[in-house]
């Protein structure tokens, strides 16, 4: 079946936003001199301003109102924020101080995860090769911890904290913009005071940088939404069971980052780690498509 002018465009979207996910790393290592909660901060600060101008230009700023009415909401919606939060600062954390390789593996991990909590929180059923991917990744875990002598702390964190977000957030009647936007806007008094307060690094007063700097600092803002805008036209185009299948690009990409340009240690415990991860990614993606097949008959 010949595919649609508006899948073409959403399929489009969606390698824009896991290629954009993908290269983020780059540009983190490009400002690695300054500590990661500075760079959080400004993660926070340029995106809320990006984000309002977004807003106010799709004349949204009434409904965004309408949702911080809501204190209950906005109170699952600060849970939301302090789990973004966490999971950037980690992640900015994690690349720049040479653990690429484990952000990798955590965004590797987070879609069986996702089924996962599925199943424990949503009420749905694992079929039978999702039960194999989900216990594949567990063997993969495992064996990391027994043949490694450590926990992936790192790639546990980073998976298990963007997998909460993901479960809060679909639970809540917020759309991806106003919900990323207020998310912001909550994180936003913490950033502002922890730049009053305690950022100490060269960089911290923009007044004494270069513009060259300013506008690595300033580009956290474009690193966090744009991609989120693409994913968000990709999804409004696509089924979710094809976006599945994109998810792949951005640890894929952070996983030759780490090998090849920044030479990050891979033993070989490690590699079978990997491989029994990509074994199970293979198993829930061929389930995927098996799955999209069948509710087309």
């Amino acid at each position: 079946m010949a595919l649609t002018r508006e899948q073409k465009l959403g399929g489009l979207f969606a390698a824009s936003a896991y290629t954009l996910w993908g290269i983020a790393p780059l540009y983190f290592k490009q400002i690695d001199v300054i500590p990661a909660p500075e760079i959080l901060l400004h993660r926070i600060v340029w995106s809320f301003l990006l984000l309002f101008i977004v807003l106010l230009l799709l004349k949204q700023g009434r409904e965004t109102l309408a949702v911080l009415a809501k204190p209950k909401l906005l109170a699952w919606l600060l849970l939301c924020a302090v789990l973004l939060g966490g999971n950037w600062g980690l992640f900015i954390w994690a690349v720049n101080n040479n653990h690429m390789l484990d952000a990798s593996l955590g965004y590797y991990i987070n879609p069986l995860l996702n089924v996962l909590l599925g199943m424990l929180f949503l009420g749905e059923r694992l079929r039978k090769l999702q039960w194999l991917a989900v216990g594949l990744a567990s063997v993969g875990v495992l064996w990391q911890i027994v043949g490694y002598g450590a926990v992936p702390w790192i790639a546990l964190a980073l998976a298990s904290s963007f997998a909460v977000y993901g479960l809060l957030r679909k639970k809540l009647a917020v759309d991806a913009i106003k919900g990323l936007f207020i998310e912001s806007l909550l994180l936003l008094p913490l950033a502002l005071w922890y730049w009053w307060s305690y950022a100490a690094s060269p960089a911290a007063n923009l007044f004494e940088n270069s513009v060259g700097l300013n506008l690595y600092l300033m580009a956290a803002g474009l690193v966090t939404t744009v991609p989120l805008l693409c994913f968000i036209a990709a999804a409004r185009r696509l089924k979710l069971s094809t976006m599945g299948f994109f998810q792949y690009i951005g640890p894929t990409m952070m996983f030759i980052f780490g090998v090849w340009l920044y030479q990050e240690p891979f033993a070989l415990e490690r590699l079978f780690t990997f491989g029994l991860i990509w074994l199970a990614l293979f198993c829930y993606s061929i389930d995927a498509w098996w799955a999209n097949r069948r509710r087309k008959v």
